[in-house]
């Protein structure tokens, strides 16, 4: 174990050492370690699985609830910005401390088992969760569902967003694959709620062999006159259909009275995510778009807010995404393209992602050698009705939403 008063940064570069793999699916890990943690899980648990809209979706759910008095943990991955944002206990991310007291309590009966960066997190959440006697727990899967390690806990109720293909490399290459992933989140008997609006036949066959209780839009539920949450792009509104059904078939309709949905839904906002930035002068968009699908609805919403001016687009990727499936849908909507390498072991150098994205889209995209020169090229290029867009990978947006909430303008 690292010494006492070790701090969570020093923590979190350890804990990336203890796995040989970045991603290694399987529960028999978690599982084993869990059964030797105080965890105990409320009357609730709501597990939040799909490809796209996962964190809209928990972070939709959990201001339902706590405005509806009830005590909420929330956990979601990757982070934007900082590790803490994975675990809201309340309105409130928990502190470097707690995160830190539940690492050491779980380093005290790990004894050997090599948990991953995620997995180990996991559990975390659950020890501080168990720690703070919530009503409910929303978790978010972190990939596909069957062998995710959030899906240790058993829920009460189940979300599937949609499935689309992403993570191909551990979920397989077709929908039907990645569907039959994560409808490893249904239990008998259990609720579970299909948000997409083709259900790939992975779900309703997995539904049907268990005695899962799917329900549809369209059929079991429908967007009415919801509000537009405050979270950019139409598809929210289905995105919120799915959440408020999903409360009702748990049996937290208290959450779902609809004048409370009316003052909640148009406040919820979520970093990365079809998110507004005005700063120096410039409108910036961050969405974390890494995956055909979400660049299609990225693209959609671009087309539907266009400005006046020009759209300049900052983009990073990792080496396991569909460039050119993420590019097509927003090459239509980007005026001058600008790569980047993300900040991550797996990031596609910058130079060869401008080759992909030109050769794709038949014009010139410049190679930024660092991302804060590819924020002050934009900068300097945009003019007072263009739009800089960043997107690509949380491995991008986060940092550049850090650069942006830090910069302060030269005086005048």
């Amino acid at each position: 174990m690292l010494p006492a008063g070790t701090p969570l940064t020093d923590w979190l570069t350890w804990l990336e050492t203890l796995s040989p793999s970045e991603i290694d699916l399987g529960l028999d890990r978690v599982r084993a370690v869990m059964a030797r943690l105080p965890i105990e899980t409320p009357e609730h648990v709501l597990l939040v699985a799909g490809t796209n809209g996962k964190g809209s979706s928990v972070a939709m759910a959990a201001a339902l609830l706590r405005a509806a008095g009830f005590a909420v943990g929330a956990y979601t991955s990757p982070h934007i910005t900082d590790y803490n944002e994975r675990m809201a206990i309340g309105e409130r991310l928990a502190g470097d401390n707690e995160i830190v007291a539940a690492f050491e309590s779980i380093e005290a009966v790990r004894d050997g088992v090599r948990l991953t960066y995620f997995e180990y997190g996991t559990l975390a959440a659950f020890v501080l969760f168990s720690q703070a006697d919530l009503d409910v727990w929303v978790l978010e899967i972190g990939m596909g569902g069957r062998l995710d390690a959030v899906n240790a806990v058993d829920p009460t109720a189940a979300l599937i967003t949609n499935v689309a293909l992403d993570h191909c490399e551990w979920l397989g290459d077709d929908i039907e694959a990645i569907a039959a992933e994560k409808a490893g989140v249904m239990r008998p008997g259990v609720p579970v709620i299909y948000g997409g609006d083709d259900v790939p036949k992975a779900i309703l066959d997995h539904a049907g062999s268990i005695g899962a209780n799917l329900l549809l839009p369209g059929r079991d539920f429908t967007a009415g006159d919801l509000p537009q949450p405050g979270l950019l792009g139409e598809f929210q509104v289905r995105n919120a259909a799915a959440v408020i059904a999903l409360l009702e078939a748990a049996g937290l309709s208290g959450a779902t009275e609809p004048a409370l949905v009316a003052e909640v839904l148009p406040r919820v906002r979520l970093d990365g995510r079809g998110q507004r930035i005005v700063s120096g002068g410039v409108e910036w968009l961050l969405d974390v778009a890494h995956n055909p699908a979400a660049a299609q609805v990225l693209g959609a919403t671009l087309g539907a807010n266009r400005r006046q001016g020009e759209t300049l687009a900052i983009i990073g990727m990792l080496d396991d995404k569909d460039v050119e499936g993420i590019v097509a849908p927003l090459n239509e909507h980007v005026d001058r393209w600008t790569a980047v390498t993300a900040d991550s072991h797996r990031g596609i150098p910058a130079a060869e992602l401008a080759r992909r994205i030109a050769n794709h889209g038949n014009r010139p995209c410049l190679i930024a050698e660092s991302l804060a020169e590819a924020i002050e090229t934009a900068r300097q290029n945009a003019g007072e009705n263009d739009t800089i867009l960043v997107t690509g990978s949380f491995y991008i947006v986060g940092p550049v939403l850090q650069q942006l909430e830090l910069y302060s303008p030269p005086d005048p």
